[in-house]
């Protein structure tokens, strides 16, 4: 399904296939004689990695253009994966579009390259643009690998309540993905979709509709409340999304609705004679139909909001709609969809082949469907075997008395065609047409009688095929077609027509006795020289002559046998004895000889020439298994209507809850006055994000529920995101207005968790209902400390203060934080207006790691596990092993000390040992120790090294070597050998907690022994097992630690807080997720251990 969103659209939507558009074009002459066949596929490919390391951005972008134009070729990129996933940090917007278009292809087969960036696609989840934290996702999703699943059931639970409609489609894909690489997760997926589903936006109800299907169909339950809104949205939702609702519906109708078939019988026989009846008949004839059946107004909903898609231009809209018709419809309004369908047959002969088996399906049952639109079946000179096949079959379907003579003309046109499978098509419809219509029977089979004459083989063989079939229905009376029939055998060389002549010359022996034993001779003489086929017929006809006419052929029918008895084939040669024993009696006969002229002369019935497609109505119209008359892999079945239809109230909506919508969104006024408010700076987007974003989607809300064109107004809501431009001097007059309302959204979300309620109008409304009864020390602080910053500073400075406390509360807005693991320490919000404006100003920007507040701390003396490196016995004599020494910045600032210890178990010196051939992940660096010159005998030597691991435990490769061998030796680090302790105090360890809730938080509990629960024992467990900082705590149970990560220097936060009942909660802040998800595995048994 290549159509899974994979096109931006809203907001900048149009970027992608724009981007692809210059991509294409940017393909110079010379680029394209680059790409050519004879050409350097490695110089090209360095060409383009020497560009995407360049420090110029406009290379960096060309060199992505390039590639992305390679793929679009079809060629294979995958080489440039380390050099493309380096500039997935870029700040240029246009390179990450392209390098995220990238990733999308290549990261399931990158897998362990892409999981190196797994942090950055964290962050771009938290981007302001929506198309980066959409390709932010759809890139997490692609990673098939089961360690990320939390990580992804994370984002795909934020991404569900993000404010861009655009975010939530992709959240909708993901949740696909999701699902088939672990299906386990299924429970809380269906949370998410039935959260999505009650979603008001046109651009996602395709998307979570066909996540529904794939995870939960049999959920009917959660389409219920959404049934009336999924077929009021259907007209504006996107094709792909159309076709995807309707076949969903159909199944849904199917199992909530009565038949609307049952009246049918009497409306027919209501509007044949009423022209000629009295009005007072009528009446009671449309009493009678009204009190046979009522259509539910649901059932009327569906059928109505559905027709308009019959002018769809998207045949596959066209077709599901006429699917739909002929399921749901009654039958009197089914023909409708048949104009549609026969549009549809001006289009590719793909689109043809497609729709002509559902017509041929529906024309065996209802006729009367597609007779006016007869000629439009007929057969052109231009189209492929396939399509005249089955145009062939729909005519043979249409066929009746009144059109036959028209058809019969056309047929012989048919005939004489060059192309013969489609020839003898055309006389096996013919017969089709003999035996369907019994007043041109003999016309058929004199016509095929003409064609006997014919010079080509294949129309012979097909004509005597089927005129024995016809014999069959009335031989009686064909004696003459028999004995022509019998003169043409010695120039028909067709096997299957020489087999059906023989058969028809044996079943009517005794009609022509003359001929048949004549018949026997000549087939007697070219025995050895026949088919298989053929052969076997001598022997049946041989067999019937000797039971009727043994005179003249038992000596015939005995050298027959004589022959077949030394075939090569088992079947002739059993089927020999059979025929031996049955009809020449002897003493070993048993009682079937008795009843030999009874087996063989039995009457046949004769055969049905019906339609190929008779059959394929119990497959659903337009579906997989249909085409293929074969059950697909995951077919859903249509249900039989129930007996009884269900409670229609299950698809009332509250009137109450949308009466509480309105009023909530009336009552503001406040929201609705100011149309202009926009931002100017850049590091105030979130903000921007949180406030006019949510005014936008409370608007959206509003204008979905008066009409049904919602996809505007969620369009207008995504746009305020990247076009909000105004004066610095507007934006500082408001600030703290904005500020007022951010705190208004925090209490909203409080109050929404109070009374667990996930639809989008019960937010809006919780939102406004619970800013009054919010606790005034709240506001007043909030006013206090507003007010203390602009006595001490100018407006700018109570503007950047407002924005530091800005991005807390919109963290907290965009994550639902009922979906999450509960955060065991309360957040802490730093007092702003105790820091002063000079202090302010420069903590502005700073990154996390480089705060003024944390610093490398030297560790506790820890015992370190030592490691084999390289054994005695395999390193012939030379035995060495390392430790992680846990010192920083000896080689540099983001390399691991490792400390090797090398001994010469040997009793001769070993020279100059060193370093080699150096096998390393991409980004992964090594400072080698120095070259030791000689190792005297029994002797040891210590050496430091420095490694860059990435902030990944990926093994390090590498040949330790002596002057006269080379050993392969690898060096992986436990997690916990990745850090740098640092210190802290505990308030910013909370303010810093705070910041990395939600999807970079991860926490478990564990048992733990009660000697193993106090201070120093716990202490000393994680400090030797991870090389963390303590963190002073004024809590007895509570035991806090700090590290950042060498490579990046992200903050790794590990708290222990000890429960009763000797649990303990272990929660682990940290940006590197995967990082985070180990280390807790690894701490886990530390802690729980006797």
């Amino acid at each position: 399904m290549s159509g899974n969103g994979l096109s931006y659209s809203e907001q900048g939507g149009e970027a992608a296939p724009e981007l692809a558009q210059e991509a294409a074009a940017s393909t110079t002459p010379s680029a394209s004689a680059a790409f050519g066949l004879f050409s350097s596929g490695t110089k090209k490919n360095e060409d383009l990695k020497q560009m995407l390391e360049s420090s110029k951005d406009s290379a960096k972008l060309d060199a992505m253009k390039r590639i992305v134009g390679m793929i679009a070729k079809g060629k294979n990129a995958s080489e440039l994966f380390p050099a493309v996933v380096k500039n997935v940090a870029s700040k240029n917007i246009e390179i990450k579009k392209l390098v995220y278009v990238y990733l999308m292809r290549y990261a399931e087969e990158q897998q362990d390259l892409a999981l190196l960036s797994i942090s950055t696609f964290q962050r771009a989840l938290k981007d302001p643009n929506q198309l980066i934290r959409a390709s932010a996702l759809r890139v997490l999703s692609s990673i098939r690998v089961p360690i990320i699943v939390p990580i992804m059931m994370l984002a795909i639970k934020e991404a569900s309540s993000d404010l861009s409609p655009y975010v939530r489609k992709n959240a909708a894909h993901a949740i696909q993905k999701l699902y088939s690489l672990d299906p386990e997760q299924k429970d809380m997926l269906i949370e998410v979709i039935e959260k999505l589903l009650k979603d008001r936006s046109t651009l996602v109800a395709g998307s979570v509709v066909m996540a529904f299907e794939e995870v939960c169909p049999d959920r009917i339950d959660l389409i219920h409340k959404n049934y009336r809104k999924l077929c009021n949205l259907l007209v504006d939702v996107e094709e792909w999304g159309q076709v995807v609702i309707i076949h969903m519906l159909t199944r849904y109708a199917r199992t909530q609705f009565v038949s609307p078939w049952k009246g049918d019988e009497v409306v027919e026989e209501y509007n044949e004679n009423n022209f000629y009846q009295s009005d007072e008949e009528q009446k009671e004839k449309v009493q009678k139909v009204k009190n046979t059946y009522t259509m539910d107004p649901d059932h009327r909903l569906l059928l109505r909001n559905t027709k308009p898609l019959l002018q769809s231009r998207n045949a596959a809209v066209v077709m599901a709609v006429a699917q739909l018709y002929w399921h749901l419809a009654p039958k009197s309004e089914a023909g409708i969809v048949s104009k549609s369908l026969v549009r549809l047959l001006r289009s590719n002969r793909e689109v043809q082949y497609i729709v002509l088996q559902n017509i041929a399906t529906m024309s065996i049952q209802r006729k009367g469907m597609f007779e006016p639109y007869l000629k439009s079946f007929y057969v052109r000179s231009t189209d492929p075997t396939m399509i005249k096949t089955l145009k062939l079959d729909i005519l043979t379907n249409l066929a009746n008395e009144a059109n036959i003579s028209t058809l019969l003309r056309e047929f012989q046109t048919y005939v004489k065609s060059q192309d013969k499978q489609f020839a003898a098509a055309t006389i096996e419809a013919i017969g089709r047409c003999a035996t369907n219509i019994t007043e041109v029977t003999d016309t058929c089979l004199n016509g095929l009688v003409c064609l006997l004459s014919n010079r080509d083989e294949i129309v012979v063989a097909e004509s005597v095929v089927v005129i024995k079939k016809l014999l069959q229905t009335q031989p009686a009376n064909h004696g003459e077609i028999i004995k022509h029939m019998a003169k043409l055998l010695d120039n028909i060389t067709v096997p299957v027509a020489r087999a059906s002549i023989l058969w028809l010359i044996g079943e009517y022996c005794e009609r022509v006795p003359k001929i048949a034993p004549d018949v026997l001779r000549k087939t007697a003489k070219s025995f050895t020289n026949e088919d298989d086929l053929v052969k076997l017929q001598i022997l049946n006809l041989s067999a019937k002559l000797y039971l009727t006419n043994s005179k003249q052929t038992k000596l015939l029918t005995q050298y027959i046998l004589n022959l077949s008895k030394y075939d090569q084939s088992y079947d002739i040669r059993d089927r020999t004895r059979f025929i031996r024993q049955l009809i020449v009696p002897n003493e070993k006969s048993g009682a079937l000889s008795k009843y030999a002229k009874k087996i063989f002369l039995a009457q046949k019935p004769a055969p049905l020439l019906e339609s190929p497609f008779k059959d394929r109505d119990h497959f659903q119209l337009g579906t997989l298994s249909h085409t293929l008359n074969s059950r697909a892999t995951g077919y859903l079945e249509l249900s039989d209507w129930p007996g009884v239809a269900p409670d229609p109230s299950v698809r009332n909506v509250d009137i109450a809850e949308v009466a509480k919508e309105w009023t909530g969104i009336r009552g503001k006024p406040k929201k609705e006055k100011p149309t202009g408010k926009f931002y100017s700076e850049s590091e105030e987007e979130e903000e921007s994000e949180s406030g006019s974003e949510s005014e936008k989607e409370d608007k959206e809300e509003t204008s979905s529920d008066e009409s049904s064109g919602s996809y505007s107004s969620s369009e207008e809501s995504s746009n305020s995101e990247s076009d909000s431009k105004e004066s610095t001097a507007k934006k500082t007059s408001r600030a703290a207005a904005e500020s007022d309302s951010e705190d208004i959204k925090v209490k909203g979300i409080s109050k929404k968790r109070s009374t667990s309620s996930s639809s989008d109008t019960d937010s809006t409304s919780s939102k406004e209902s619970s800013s009054d009864s919010k606790s005034e020390s709240d506001s007043k602080s909030d006013f206090v400390s507003g007010k203390s910053i602009s006595a001490i500073s100018s407006k700018k400075e109570e503007t950047t203060v407002q924005d530091r406390k800005a991005p807390n509360k919109q963290d907290v807005f965009l994550l639902d934080l009922d979906d999450f693991c509960p955060v065991t320490t309360p957040m802490a919000v730093p007092a702003a207006a105790l820091l002063s404006p000079s202090l302010t100003a420069d903590l502005e920007g700073l990154s996390l790691s480089s705060s003024s507040v944390i610093d490398v701390a030297t560790q506790v003396s820890m015992p370190t596990k030592t490691h084999e490196l390289l054994h005695r016995m395999s390193g012939k004599g030379l035995a060495a092993n390392y430790h992680f020494s846990r010192q920083p910045g000896i080689f540099g600032d983001c390399m691991v000390s490792v400390q090797v210890t090398v001994t010469n178990t040997t009793d001769q010196k070993i020279e100059n040992i060193h370093i080699e051939e150096k096998k390393l992940p991409p980004g992964m660096r090594m400072h080698e120790f120095s070259p030791i010159e000689c190792l005297e005998p029994a002797g040891s030597i210590t050496v430091s090294m420095g490694i860059d691991f990435c902030d990944s435990t990926q093994t390090a490769s590498f040949q330790l070597c002596t002057k006269d061998d080379h050993f392969n030796v690898s060096i992986q680090p436990p997690v916990g050998e990745l850090l740098l302790p640092v210190t802290m105090s505990e308030k910013d360890f909370k303010k810093e907690q705070g910041m990395l809730t939600g999807m970079n938080e991860t926490s478990a509990t564990i048992a733990v022994a009660p000697q193993n629960s106090t201070r120093l024992v716990i202490i000393e467990r994680v400090v030797k097992a991870a090389n963390l900082g303590v963190v002073p705590s004024g809590q007895d149970n509570i035991h806090r630690f700090a590290a950042k990560t060498v490579h990046s220097g992200s903050l790794m936060l590990v708290t222990v807080e000890l429960k009763e009942s000797s649990t303990a909660q272990l929660v682990i802040n940290t940006e590197k997720t995967v990082i985070g998800s180990i280390l807790l595995r690894e701490l886990k048994p530390v802690l729980s251990q006797g």
